[in-house]
């Protein structure tokens, strides 16, 4: 079965794996601990893996806090900066209408205690117009703005750059869930202070599931950025995110961001060969029964939203499920229509005939024949 569903998850690597398994079972130490070895080793191993994901990033290393996944991330800092700044900033949030589910219900959950939300318009494309966040936060200054690097089901990329540039001249706190995006574009967060907070998991780079980050820049004068921590405890991570670190999924995702940094530049070089191979394919197989759902520029490579016209996807995707794994969407909330596709302008019709083929490096040219067969 040729696997196309990697904007749900990715296979983790040959040598994340044999990274890790040390750590599964002989270097079994807490690195919260002191003097001894196993203590000593397992605190190196969780250093050497976040400076692999501070050179992945372009940020330093003690910014770099580990969670169970981006959707902690997410929860921790837009609940974190809420709740902190609430008296001191006021509490407005602003997002977009085309999140993650992880963002877009921890905004309903602040909304409904009492927060205000704005949630962005985007074009047919799925991105929110730099003038839009202009406005709003001259009218109504934000304590926090939550934009997507890259959408997860159509692969649009909004300008975070600009987005960023902006929340820096007026000082606004600016996150962006960049899951999507690592390992699939460069990315320098030091040329870019406006971005305060980034989020992304291990389990989209070919690392384990269990296993994210939470970047969290220093302010304008090197000291932390402070918010209210979703778990209290022990005070690890920097007071941070308490709790004893899962180390073998740290080794893994450090192994797995070393490798994506290594590998960037040709991966999206196969990634576009990729692209380009499967648009060919099914515009000549399939020619007017097909409408792509996505842009071709200003994107995430590999990512392909399509809709099969007068075809249900659910109905697609079980039909081909024994040669192919693709998606109706969204693995997160797969059993409701896509609220991206929606808010681009799509009909529930066109919705419900659109799929979602997501690629990696690891697949070859010859693999995407098998569409050929259908």
């Amino acid at each position: 079965m040729l696997y196309l569903d990697n904007s749900a998850t990715t296979p983790i690597l040959p040598e994340v794996k044999e990274a890790m398994l040390p750590f599964l079972l002989e270097e079994f130490g807490n690195p919260s601990s002191k003097y001894y070895d196993l203590a000593t080793n397992a605190k190196k191993a969780v250093d050497i893996a976040r400076a692999n994901i501070a050179k992945l990033l372009g940020c330093d290393s003690d910014e770099v806090i580990f969670t169970s996944g981006a959707t902690e991330s997410n929860n921790m800092i837009i609940k974190g900066v809420a709740d902190y700044y609430k008296n001191e900033r006021g509490n407005h949030i602003v997002t977009s209408k085309v999140e993650h589910p992880a963002v877009l219900e921890t905004c309903k959950f602040l909304e409904a205690k009492g927060y205000k939300v704005s949630y962005l318009d985007v074009d047919h494309y799925g991105r929110v117009n730099i003038c839009d966040v202009e406005k709003i936060i001259k009218n109504d200054p934000p304590v926090l703005i939550s934009i997507m690097w890259g959408n997860n089901e159509i692969g649009s990329m909004n300008y975070i750059e600009d987005i960023a540039q902006l929340c820096y001249e007026y000082d606004i706190f600016f996150h962006t869930d960049a899951t999507q995006v690592v390992g699939k574009y460069p990315i320098n967060l030091e040329d870019h202070p406006g971005i305060r907070f980034l989020s992304c998991s291990g389990h989209k780079i070919h690392g384990p599931k269990g296993i994210g980050v939470a970047i969290i820049k220093k302010d304008k004068n090197g000291l932390p950025t402070k918010l209210t921590p979703l778990l209290h405890g022990g005070g690890q991570e920097s007071g941070y995110r308490s709790g004893t670190l899962a180390v073998h999924n740290i080794v893994g995702i450090g192994k797995a961001a070393e490798v994506a940094f290594e590998n960037l530049d040709q991966n999206i070089k196969k990634l576009m060969e990729l692209e380009n191979k499967l648009i060919n394919i099914l515009t000549t197989k399939f020619k007017d029964i097909i409408k792509f759902n996505n842009d071709f520029k200003d994107k995430i490579p590999g990512i392909l939203n399509v809709q099969f016209k007068g075809i249900n996807n659910e109905v697609l995707v079980r039909r081909v499920s024994e040669i192919m794994a693709i998606s109706t969407g969204s693995a997160c909330s797969s059993s409701k229509p896509s609220h991206v596709l929606e808010a681009i302008g799509l009909s529930l019709k066109e919705i419900r005939e659109s799929i979602r083929i997501s690629l990696s490096p690891l697949i070859n040219e010859s693999d995407l024949e098998v569409f050929n067969n259908l």
